[in-house]
């Protein structure tokens, strides 16, 4: 694989697919997440561009992050990705690099207020 070096790969991250059910009794529905898929990737930490002040720390706080690993076609933009106790949310991608070489994707901490629906 020429674009990502192997030894780049050293992170392990798990990714999370929703799962919906309904409670039959009050008929709504609920999303859980059930793992995946374990891989290992390049995850490193998006700077904010010079554009963005420091004053914007609310995106500051979501602590984006740019994920590299071999190509799967299995990842979908719905799921999660759990990368050291953090869940983060999929904001960009999965990216196709290359001609089925590698996958990148931006990812973002999802809010402590609550998950999303």
């Amino acid at each position: 694989m020429g674009m990502i070096a192997a030894g780049s790969l050293d992170r392990r991250i798990q990714f999370e697919r929703p799962v919906t059910t309904r409670d039959p009794t009050y008929n709504t529905s609920k999303t859980t997440w059930e793992p995946h898929v374990k891989v290992w990737a390049q995850v490193r930490d998006v700077l904010p561009s010079r554009a963005e002040s420091v004053d914007e720390s609310a995106s500051l706080q979501q602590r984006p992050a740019r994920i590299r690993m071999r190509f799967r076609e299995d990842i979908t933009p719905d799921m999660r990705v759990i990368y050291r106790g953090r869940a983060m949310e999929i904001v960009s991608g999965p990216a196709e690099l290359g001609r089925q070489e590698a996958l990148e994707l931006v990812v973002q901490e999802l809010s402590t207020r609550g998950d999303r629906p």
